[in-house]
């Protein structure tokens, strides 16, 4: 038996070297280690602004706040996402309304969006499922229309792009997730990028409890906003620096793995993969497809070793958001979905032998 694991973060002693560092110089909360990462991020994505914070679901958050959305504000939320999405709706003390998703992409359908906007609509949240990157040209247009905020959900699609533009960068803000399963790890992380001065000076404040970090501080903070403990540490920001070194390797390796993936199972109706839009470029989070009698599949594959996951949620269904949103294609993604493992030292073998295994279990 063949363990494989679904994700498994790729480090060596370049991470190492780099917390090192940090222990060494005696600073290791929010500080220059932070600036670098976010230096690597703006010159990867080539955003103006980034700003590193604890979380996505932080980003998210203050993305919200940044942008005024509060109580009594509608955000139109993508149904097909992990449901911190619109949980991060919620902390901002707004409403989400789940919208429903095109079943072949696994993102929102530019098309329900109009019929999900009232006159208590602020944003959009699409979310770039898995990296699969959303018709951003469609959405901005049905925003730019009714006057709309977009917030992109980028938290898996650091390094996609549509029509050469990479993700975050359409809306007035992107947020990415540094979580274990993503394309880079920080262990836990997140991060914004912005166009707008404005907001990236307001989500690095309230990400420090409203006031200057403490590396960068010249006199003694005057505490005039709530702000929100959602900084980002030096030692995590060390292992973000190494790693983003090694994110053109990683989105290299993972789309030939996808690619070898797709050539044993497209045209055949054991598992259908997601697919991606013309002009975008995915970087496979994770490897998606839908499949019958899922829930058995992911059991028979633990027993040979294979470990296997349900693709993400259907928002509208948790109980946590009492909905009445209708999501029918997004509910049918979430009933059927299954994630095959995927990661940077994974090899060719072990997708047949995982091809070979999903077969036995018909």
């Amino acid at each position: 038996m063949i363990p494989i694991p679904l994700t498994k973060p790729w480090f060596t002693a370049d991470e190492l070297n780099e917390i090192r560092s940090v222990l060494h110089s005696g600073w290791v909360s929010n500080g220059p280690k932070c600036t670098e990462f976010e230096d690597a991020v703006k010159n990867f994505t080539g955003a103006p602004h980034a700003v590193a914070v604890s979380s996505c679901t932080a980003a998210l958050h203050l993305a919200l706040k940044s942008l005024g959305i509060g109580s009594g504000d509608e955000v139109i939320v993508a149904d097909f996402s992990f449901p911190a999405t619109g949980l991060s709706v919620l902390h901002a003390g707004a409403t989400p309304v789940f919208c429903d998703v095109d079943r072949n992409t696994y993102n929102v359908d530019p098309d329900k969006i109009e019929k999900c906007i009232t006159k208590n609509t602020k944003a959009i949240i699409p979310v770039h499922t898995f990296g699969n990157p959303c018709e951003m040209d469609k959405i901005m247009e049905v925003a730019r229309h009714y006057g709309l905020f977009v917030i992109e959900d980028a938290a898996c699609a650091l390094g996609s792009t549509y029509r050469n533009t990479h993700m975050g960068l359409f809306g007035d803000v992107g947020c990415f997730s540094f979580h274990a399963r993503k394309g880079i790890t920080t262990g836990e992380g997140g991060m914004i990028i912005t166009k707008s001065e404005f907001i990236a000076t307001y989500i690095r404040k309230m990400s420090m409890f409203g006031v200057e970090s403490a590396y960068n501080r010249k006199a003694q903070p005057v505490f005039r906003k709530a702000g929100y403990n959602y900084k980002m540490s030096d030692i995590a920001a060390a292992v973000g620096v190494s790693q983003m070194k090694k994110l053109p390797d990683i989105i290299k390796k993972k789309r030939k793995l996808a690619m070898v993936y797709r050539g044993l199972f497209e045209g055949g109706d054991i598992i259908i993969p997601q697919i991606y839009p013309i002009g975008g470029e995915h970087v496979y989070q994770s490897f998606v497809g839908t499949t019958k009698e899922r829930d058995l599949m992911i059991s028979r594959l633990a027993s040979r070793g294979i470990e296997t996951g349900i693709g993400t949620y259907a928002q509208h269904c948790q109980a946590v958001f009492n909905s009445s949103n209708k999501c029918v294609n997004s509910e049918t993604l979430f009933r059927n979905t299954i994630s095959l493992p995927i990661y940077y030292e994974m090899t060719e073998e072990d997708i047949y032998y995982i091809y070979k295994e999903v077969i036995a279990c018909r």
